[in-house]
C-alpha cells in the first residue's frame, strides 16, 4: 500500500496495537492493521467500517469474534486513539455484549438466521471479563466516552466491576440535567441497571411508543430494554457529533 494513501486511524491503531501485544499474542483480526496486501481505504471511515465488520460482522459474532474483544479494549483504553473513535470502541463492546439480547427482541420468537449462539455466549463472556479494565476509565474519560460505558456496565449490571458505577452515573445525570437529550438517556440507564422487569416494561413501552423502532412487546422486558438502549446510544453519538464545535 503507498503510505501516503494510508488511513491515519489505521496507524494509529498498529501503534496501540504493536505497544499493548508486544508480549501476548495479536488478536487475528489484528492483520488488517499490517501489510499492503488490505484496502485499499479511501478514508478512516471507510477502514474503520471494514475493521469493526472483521470482529462483529454485520453484528452477528462468528467463532473469532471472542479473540477480537481484546483488541477492541486495547484501543478503547489508549489516549492515542481521538475520543470520537474511544466512543465507538465501546459501543462496538456494548454491540457485541447485548448482541442475544438485541436479536431476541427485534426476531422474537424465532432468532437471528446467521446466529451463532455459542459465539455470542463466549464473545460476551470476553466483553465482561475486560469489564473492569474499561470501566475504570471513566474518571479520565471524555463525556461521549462516559455515556457509552454508562451502557456497557448497566448491560453487566451483576458483574462487580459495575458496583461503584451507578453513582457515577447519577452524578453525571446531575451535571447535564438541562441537557434533555443526555439527561433521558441516562435516567433509563439507570433504569436499566436497577430495576426489575416489572418497573422495566412500562419504560421501554412508552419510550418505543412515542419515538424509537418497536421490539416485540413478548419478548423479555431485559432484551427489549438492550434494543432500545442501542437505539438511544447511537441517538446520542450522533447529537454529540452535531453539536460539536
Amino acid at each position: 500500500m503507498d503510505e501516503l494513501f494510508e488511513p491515519e486511524i489505521r496507524r494509529i491503531f498498529r501503534a496501540v496495537a504493536v505497544d499493548r501485544f508486544r508480549n501476548r499474542t495479536m488478536p487475528p483480526h489484528a492483520g488488517l492493521l499490517f501489510g499492503p496486501e488490505f484496502g485499499p481505504w479511501d478514508s478512516d471511515r471507510d477502514f474503520l467500517g471494514e475493521f469493526y465488520n472483521e470482529i462483529h460482522h454485520q453484528d452477528t459474532c462468528d467463532v473469532s469474534t471472542a479473540k477480537g474483544v481484546p483488541l477492541l479494549v486495547a484501543l478503547a483504553v489508549d489516549d492515542r486513539v481521538p475520543a470520537q473513535e474511544r466512543m465507538e470502541l465501546v459501543m462496538a463492546l456494548f454491540g457485541i455484549a447485548t448482541e442475544a439480547d438485541r436479536h431476541r427482541a427485534e426476531y422474537w420468537p424465532g432468532a437471528h438466521p446467521q446466529a451463532d449462539p455459542a459465539a455470542v455466549v463466549r464473545a460476551r463472556a470476553a466483553v465482561e471479563e475486560h469489564l473492569a479494565e474499561v470501566l475504570t476509565r471513566w474518571d479520565v474519560e471524555c463525556l461521549g466516552v462516559r455515556l457509552a460505558l454508562a451502557a456497557l456496565g448497566a448491560v453487566f449490571r451483576d458483574s462487580p466491576a459495575t458496583a461503584t458505577l451507578q453513582g457515577r452515573v447519577e452524578a453525571l445525570t446531575d451535571e447535564h440535567r438541562e441537557k434533555t437529550y443526555i439527561a433521558h438517556y441516562l435516567r433509563f440507564v439507570m433504569l436499566v441497571a436497577r430495576e426489575t422487569d416489572r418497573q422495566i416494561l412500562p419504560a421501554v413501552e412508552e419510550l418505543t411508543a412515542s419515538f424509537w423502532q418497536a421490539s416485540h412487546r413478548e419478548a423479555p422486558p431485559q432484551a427489549r430494554a438492550a434494543h432500545l438502549l442501542d437505539q438511544m446510544l447511537s441517538q446520542v453519538r450522533t447529537t454529540l457529533l452535531a453539536w460539536r464545535p
